[in-house]
Protein backbone atom coordinates (compact mmCIF):
# COMPACT_ATOMS: atom_id res chain seq x y z
CA UNK A 1 0.00 0.00 0.00
CA UNK A 2 1.24 3.49 -0.77
CA UNK A 3 1.10 6.57 1.46
CA UNK A 4 -2.24 7.63 -0.01
CA UNK A 5 -3.83 4.28 0.92
CA UNK A 6 -2.65 4.61 4.52
CA UNK A 7 -3.98 8.14 4.74
CA UNK A 8 -7.37 6.92 3.50
CA UNK A 9 -7.42 4.15 6.10
CA UNK A 10 -6.49 6.55 8.86
CA UNK A 11 -9.26 8.92 7.83
CA UNK A 12 -11.79 6.08 8.10
CA UNK A 13 -10.55 5.08 11.55
CA UNK A 14 -10.55 8.67 12.80
CA UNK A 15 -14.11 9.11 11.62
CA UNK A 16 -15.23 5.78 13.05
CA UNK A 17 -13.98 6.36 16.60
CA UNK A 18 -16.18 9.33 17.58
CA UNK A 19 -19.19 7.60 16.04
CA UNK A 20 -18.57 4.50 18.15
CA UNK A 21 -17.96 6.59 21.26
CA UNK A 22 -21.25 8.41 20.74
CA UNK A 23 -23.10 5.14 20.34
CA UNK A 24 -21.66 3.95 23.63
CA UNK A 25 -23.62 6.68 25.37
CA UNK A 26 -26.69 7.31 23.22
CA UNK A 27 -29.04 5.61 20.73
CA UNK A 28 -28.65 6.35 17.05
CA UNK A 29 -30.87 9.14 15.70
CA UNK A 30 -31.93 9.78 12.11
CA UNK A 31 -29.04 12.15 11.20
CA UNK A 32 -26.58 9.46 12.28
CA UNK A 33 -28.47 6.87 10.26
CA UNK A 34 -28.33 9.14 7.21
CA UNK A 35 -24.60 9.66 7.68
CA UNK A 36 -23.99 5.90 8.06
CA UNK A 37 -26.00 5.24 4.92
CA UNK A 38 -23.93 7.71 2.93
CA UNK A 39 -20.69 6.26 4.30
CA UNK A 40 -21.79 2.71 3.53
CA UNK A 41 -22.71 3.72 -0.01
CA UNK A 42 -19.21 5.12 -0.52
CA UNK A 43 -17.45 1.94 0.63
CA UNK A 44 -19.86 -0.73 -0.62
CA UNK A 45 -18.08 -1.25 -3.93
CA UNK A 46 -14.67 -1.82 -2.37
CA UNK A 47 -15.94 -4.14 0.37
CA UNK A 48 -18.63 -6.16 -1.40
CA UNK A 49 -17.12 -9.44 -0.21
CA UNK A 50 -16.44 -8.21 3.31
CA UNK A 51 -19.74 -6.91 4.68
CA UNK A 52 -21.82 -9.42 6.53
CA UNK A 53 -19.01 -11.97 6.51
CA UNK A 54 -20.16 -15.12 8.26
CA UNK A 55 -18.40 -18.29 9.17
CA UNK A 56 -19.38 -21.70 7.92
CA UNK A 57 -20.99 -24.23 10.22
CA UNK A 58 -18.60 -25.68 12.82
CA UNK A 59 -16.68 -28.69 11.51
CA UNK A 60 -17.65 -32.12 12.81
CA UNK A 61 -15.51 -34.86 14.32
CA UNK A 62 -12.09 -34.07 15.68
CA UNK A 63 -11.84 -30.62 14.15
CA UNK A 64 -12.65 -27.15 15.38
CA UNK A 65 -12.15 -23.63 14.06
CA UNK A 66 -9.18 -21.31 14.12
CA UNK A 67 -10.80 -18.17 12.84
CA UNK A 68 -12.57 -19.28 9.67
CA UNK A 69 -10.14 -22.16 9.11
CA UNK A 70 -10.92 -25.71 10.30
CA UNK A 71 -8.08 -27.24 12.32
CA UNK A 72 -7.58 -30.26 14.52
CA UNK A 73 -8.78 -29.91 18.11
CA UNK A 74 -5.32 -30.78 19.41
CA UNK A 75 -3.74 -28.24 17.07
CA UNK A 76 -5.85 -25.20 17.91
CA UNK A 77 -4.44 -24.26 21.31
CA UNK A 78 -0.91 -24.16 19.96
CA UNK A 79 -2.01 -21.86 17.15
CA UNK A 80 -3.78 -19.54 19.61
CA UNK A 81 -0.68 -19.53 21.82
CA UNK A 82 1.42 -18.44 18.84
CA UNK A 83 -0.94 -15.52 18.19
CA UNK A 84 -0.69 -14.22 21.75
CA UNK A 85 3.05 -14.79 21.91
CA UNK A 86 3.23 -12.56 18.85
CA UNK A 87 1.02 -9.76 20.19
CA UNK A 88 1.83 -9.91 23.94
CA UNK A 89 4.03 -6.82 23.95
CA UNK A 90 1.43 -4.84 22.02
CA UNK A 91 -1.74 -6.27 23.55
CA UNK A 92 -3.23 -2.93 24.54
CA UNK A 93 -2.51 -1.61 21.06
CA UNK A 94 -4.29 -4.67 19.66
CA UNK A 95 -7.39 -3.95 21.72
CA UNK A 96 -7.22 -0.27 20.77
CA UNK A 97 -7.20 -1.22 17.09
CA UNK A 98 -10.02 -3.75 17.46
CA UNK A 99 -12.29 -1.57 19.60
CA UNK A 100 -11.30 1.96 18.60
CA UNK A 101 -10.05 2.48 22.16
CA UNK A 102 -13.46 1.68 23.64
CA UNK A 103 -12.18 -1.43 25.44
CA UNK A 104 -11.02 0.89 28.22
CA UNK A 105 -14.60 2.10 28.81
CA UNK A 106 -15.93 -1.43 28.53
CA UNK A 107 -13.47 -2.69 31.14
CA UNK A 108 -14.60 0.07 33.50
CA UNK A 109 -18.16 -1.23 33.05
CA UNK A 110 -16.94 -4.76 33.79
CA UNK A 111 -15.17 -3.76 37.01
CA UNK A 112 -18.22 -1.78 38.14
CA UNK A 113 -20.24 -4.99 37.87
CA UNK A 114 -17.59 -6.91 39.82
CA UNK A 115 -18.17 -4.40 42.60
CA UNK A 116 -15.18 -5.20 44.82
CA UNK A 117 -15.89 -4.09 48.42
CA UNK A 118 -14.09 -0.95 49.53
CA UNK A 119 -13.73 -2.27 53.07
CA UNK A 120 -11.28 -4.76 54.56
CA UNK A 121 -13.74 -7.62 53.98
CA UNK A 122 -12.02 -10.54 52.25
CA UNK A 123 -12.79 -10.66 48.53
CA UNK A 124 -11.03 -12.97 46.09
CA UNK A 125 -11.18 -12.28 42.38
CA UNK A 126 -9.80 -14.28 39.46
CA UNK A 127 -9.24 -12.88 35.98
CA UNK A 128 -8.83 -15.70 33.48
CA UNK A 129 -6.97 -15.03 30.22
CA UNK A 130 -5.99 -11.75 31.85
CA UNK A 131 -2.27 -12.01 31.29
CA UNK A 132 -1.41 -8.33 30.96
CA UNK A 133 -3.09 -7.54 34.29
CA UNK A 134 -5.34 -4.74 33.08
CA UNK A 135 -8.60 -5.98 34.63
CA UNK A 136 -6.99 -7.33 37.81
CA UNK A 137 -5.26 -4.02 38.53
CA UNK A 138 -8.51 -2.13 37.96
CA UNK A 139 -10.31 -4.40 40.44
CA UNK A 140 -7.62 -3.95 43.08
CA UNK A 141 -7.54 -0.18 42.66
CA UNK A 142 -11.35 -0.04 42.90
CA UNK A 143 -11.56 -2.25 46.00
CA UNK A 144 -10.47 -2.01 49.62
CA UNK A 145 -7.73 -3.61 51.70
CA UNK A 146 -9.42 -7.01 51.72
CA UNK A 147 -9.31 -7.45 47.95
CA UNK A 148 -6.96 -9.93 46.33
CA UNK A 149 -6.77 -10.83 42.66
CA UNK A 150 -5.34 -13.77 40.75
CA UNK A 151 -4.45 -13.66 37.06
CA UNK A 152 -4.55 -17.01 35.27
CA UNK A 153 -3.39 -17.23 31.66
CA UNK A 154 -2.10 -20.03 29.43
CA UNK A 155 0.34 -17.69 27.66
CA UNK A 156 3.68 -17.29 29.41
CA UNK A 157 4.50 -14.29 27.23
CA UNK A 158 1.29 -12.50 28.28
CA UNK A 159 1.96 -13.27 31.94
CA UNK A 160 5.47 -11.85 31.67
CA UNK A 161 4.01 -8.57 30.40
CA UNK A 162 1.45 -8.60 33.21
CA UNK A 163 3.99 -9.35 35.93
CA UNK A 164 6.15 -6.48 34.79
CA UNK A 165 3.22 -4.07 34.90
CA UNK A 166 2.09 -5.31 38.30
CA UNK A 167 5.57 -4.86 39.74
CA UNK A 168 5.83 -1.34 38.31
CA UNK A 169 2.46 -0.49 39.88
CA UNK A 170 3.61 -1.82 43.27
CA UNK A 171 0.75 -4.36 43.40
CA UNK A 172 2.78 -7.56 43.62
CA UNK A 173 1.55 -8.27 47.15
CA UNK A 174 -2.14 -8.26 46.21
CA UNK A 175 -2.11 -9.77 42.69
CA UNK A 176 -0.92 -13.33 42.02
CA UNK A 177 0.12 -14.50 38.56
CA UNK A 178 -0.52 -18.15 37.67
CA UNK A 179 0.06 -20.00 34.41
CA UNK A 180 -2.93 -22.22 33.67
CA UNK A 181 -5.59 -23.33 31.22
CA UNK A 182 -9.16 -21.98 31.45
CA UNK A 183 -10.38 -25.52 30.77
CA UNK A 184 -8.54 -26.96 33.81
CA UNK A 185 -7.99 -24.22 36.38
CA UNK A 186 -5.36 -25.08 39.03
CA UNK A 187 -7.55 -23.98 41.97
CA UNK A 188 -9.76 -25.67 44.55
CA UNK A 189 -13.53 -25.70 44.28
CA UNK A 190 -15.21 -22.61 45.75
CA UNK A 191 -12.10 -20.42 45.91
CA UNK A 192 -13.24 -17.11 44.43
CA UNK A 193 -15.97 -14.51 44.94
CA UNK A 194 -15.79 -13.22 41.37
CA UNK A 195 -14.56 -14.61 38.05
CA UNK A 196 -13.88 -12.34 35.07
CA UNK A 197 -12.68 -13.08 31.58
CA UNK A 198 -12.23 -10.22 29.12
CA UNK A 199 -11.69 -10.84 25.41
CA UNK A 200 -10.45 -14.33 26.18
CA UNK A 201 -13.21 -16.91 26.10
CA UNK A 202 -13.54 -16.93 22.32
CA UNK A 203 -9.93 -18.15 22.18
CA UNK A 204 -10.69 -21.19 24.35
CA UNK A 205 -11.00 -24.46 22.43
CA UNK A 206 -13.75 -25.95 24.63
CA UNK A 207 -15.89 -23.06 25.86
CA UNK A 208 -18.36 -25.35 27.66
CA UNK A 209 -15.53 -26.84 29.71
CA UNK A 210 -14.19 -23.37 30.56
CA UNK A 211 -17.65 -22.35 31.82
CA UNK A 212 -17.86 -25.52 33.92
CA UNK A 213 -14.49 -24.66 35.46
CA UNK A 214 -15.64 -21.10 36.14
CA UNK A 215 -18.64 -22.49 38.03
CA UNK A 216 -16.43 -24.92 39.99
CA UNK A 217 -13.94 -22.37 41.30
CA UNK A 218 -16.57 -19.83 42.37
CA UNK A 219 -17.95 -19.77 45.89
CA UNK A 220 -21.72 -20.07 46.39
CA UNK A 221 -22.98 -16.54 45.76
CA UNK A 222 -20.04 -15.87 43.44
CA UNK A 223 -20.45 -14.08 40.12
CA UNK A 224 -19.23 -14.91 36.63
CA UNK A 225 -18.63 -11.95 34.29
CA UNK A 226 -17.49 -12.18 30.69
CA UNK A 227 -16.60 -9.20 28.50
CA UNK A 228 -16.28 -10.22 24.88
CA UNK A 229 -16.59 -8.87 21.37
CA UNK A 230 -20.02 -9.88 20.15
CA UNK A 231 -22.50 -9.27 17.33
CA UNK A 232 -23.49 -5.71 16.47
CA UNK A 233 -27.27 -5.22 16.40
CA UNK A 234 -27.43 -1.62 15.12
CA UNK A 235 -28.39 -1.24 11.48
CA UNK A 236 -25.60 0.20 9.31
CA UNK A 237 -23.12 0.30 12.19
CA UNK A 238 -22.71 -3.45 11.66
CA UNK A 239 -21.61 -2.77 8.07
CA UNK A 240 -19.16 -0.10 9.14
CA UNK A 241 -17.78 -2.39 11.85
CA UNK A 242 -17.34 -5.22 9.34
CA UNK A 243 -15.38 -2.87 7.09
CA UNK A 244 -13.26 -1.72 10.03
CA UNK A 245 -12.68 -5.33 11.12
CA UNK A 246 -11.81 -7.02 7.85
CA UNK A 247 -10.26 -4.17 5.87
CA UNK A 248 -8.74 -1.77 8.40
CA UNK A 249 -7.63 -3.84 11.41
CA UNK A 250 -5.35 -6.35 9.57
CA UNK A 251 -3.65 -3.53 7.67
CA UNK A 252 -3.15 -1.44 10.79
CA UNK A 253 -1.91 -4.57 12.57
CA UNK A 254 0.68 -5.06 9.87
CA UNK A 255 1.71 -1.41 10.02
CA UNK A 256 1.81 -1.12 13.82
CA UNK A 257 2.97 -4.59 14.79
CA UNK A 258 4.26 -6.15 11.57
CA UNK A 259 1.67 -8.92 11.97
CA UNK A 260 -1.45 -8.91 9.83
CA UNK A 261 -2.23 -12.62 10.20
CA UNK A 262 -2.66 -12.54 14.00
CA UNK A 263 -5.09 -9.66 13.70
CA UNK A 264 -6.93 -11.45 10.89
CA UNK A 265 -7.43 -14.47 13.17
CA UNK A 266 -8.65 -12.28 16.04
CA UNK A 267 -11.26 -10.64 13.80
CA UNK A 268 -12.42 -13.98 12.42
CA UNK A 269 -12.65 -15.47 15.92
CA UNK A 270 -15.18 -12.76 16.83
CA UNK A 271 -17.43 -13.82 13.95
CA UNK A 272 -17.20 -17.47 15.04
CA UNK A 273 -18.19 -16.67 18.63
CA UNK A 274 -21.83 -17.45 19.57
CA UNK A 275 -24.35 -14.64 19.48
CA UNK A 276 -25.43 -13.04 22.75
CA UNK A 277 -28.45 -15.19 23.54
CA UNK A 278 -26.75 -18.41 22.46
CA UNK A 279 -23.80 -17.69 24.75
CA UNK A 280 -26.20 -16.90 27.59
CA UNK A 281 -27.69 -20.35 27.06
CA UNK A 282 -24.26 -21.95 27.36
CA UNK A 283 -23.73 -20.14 30.67
CA UNK A 284 -27.07 -21.46 31.97
CA UNK A 285 -26.14 -24.98 30.89
CA UNK A 286 -22.95 -24.74 32.97
CA UNK A 287 -25.16 -24.29 36.06
CA UNK A 288 -25.25 -20.53 36.49
CA UNK A 289 -28.47 -18.78 37.46
CA UNK A 290 -29.84 -15.27 36.94
CA UNK A 291 -27.95 -15.17 33.65
CA UNK A 292 -28.14 -11.88 31.77
CA UNK A 293 -26.19 -9.76 29.34
CA UNK A 294 -26.08 -6.19 28.17
CA UNK A 295 -24.68 -4.87 24.93
CA UNK A 296 -21.98 -2.22 24.68
CA UNK A 297 -21.71 0.19 21.75
CA UNK A 298 -24.55 -1.36 19.80
CA UNK A 299 -23.48 -4.95 20.47
CA UNK A 300 -19.90 -4.62 19.25
CA UNK A 301 -19.14 -6.02 22.70
CA UNK A 302 -21.28 -7.48 25.47
CA UNK A 303 -20.96 -8.29 29.16
CA UNK A 304 -22.54 -11.58 30.22
CA UNK A 305 -23.29 -12.27 33.87
CA UNK A 306 -24.22 -15.36 35.83
CA UNK A 307 -24.37 -16.32 39.51
CA UNK A 308 -23.43 -19.49 41.31
CA UNK A 309 -26.32 -19.80 43.78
Amino acid sequence: MDRGDWRALCRIVVRFLPIAAALHAAPMRWPQRLFYGMLCAMIDNSTENTFGATASEPPVGETTSFGFRPVGVSERQGLVNEVFASVAGRYDLMNDLMSGGLHRLWKNDLVTQVGPPKSDRAFRHIDVAGGTGDVAMRVIKRGGEGCRSTICDISREMLDVGQSRINKAGLGSVIDVVEGNAEALPFERGTFNAYTIAFGIRNVTNIDQALTEAYRVLKPGGRFLCLEFSHCDVALLDRIYDFHSFEVIPRLGKMAAGDAESYKYLVESIRKFPRQEAFAGMIRTAGFERVSYHNLTGGIAAIHSGWRL
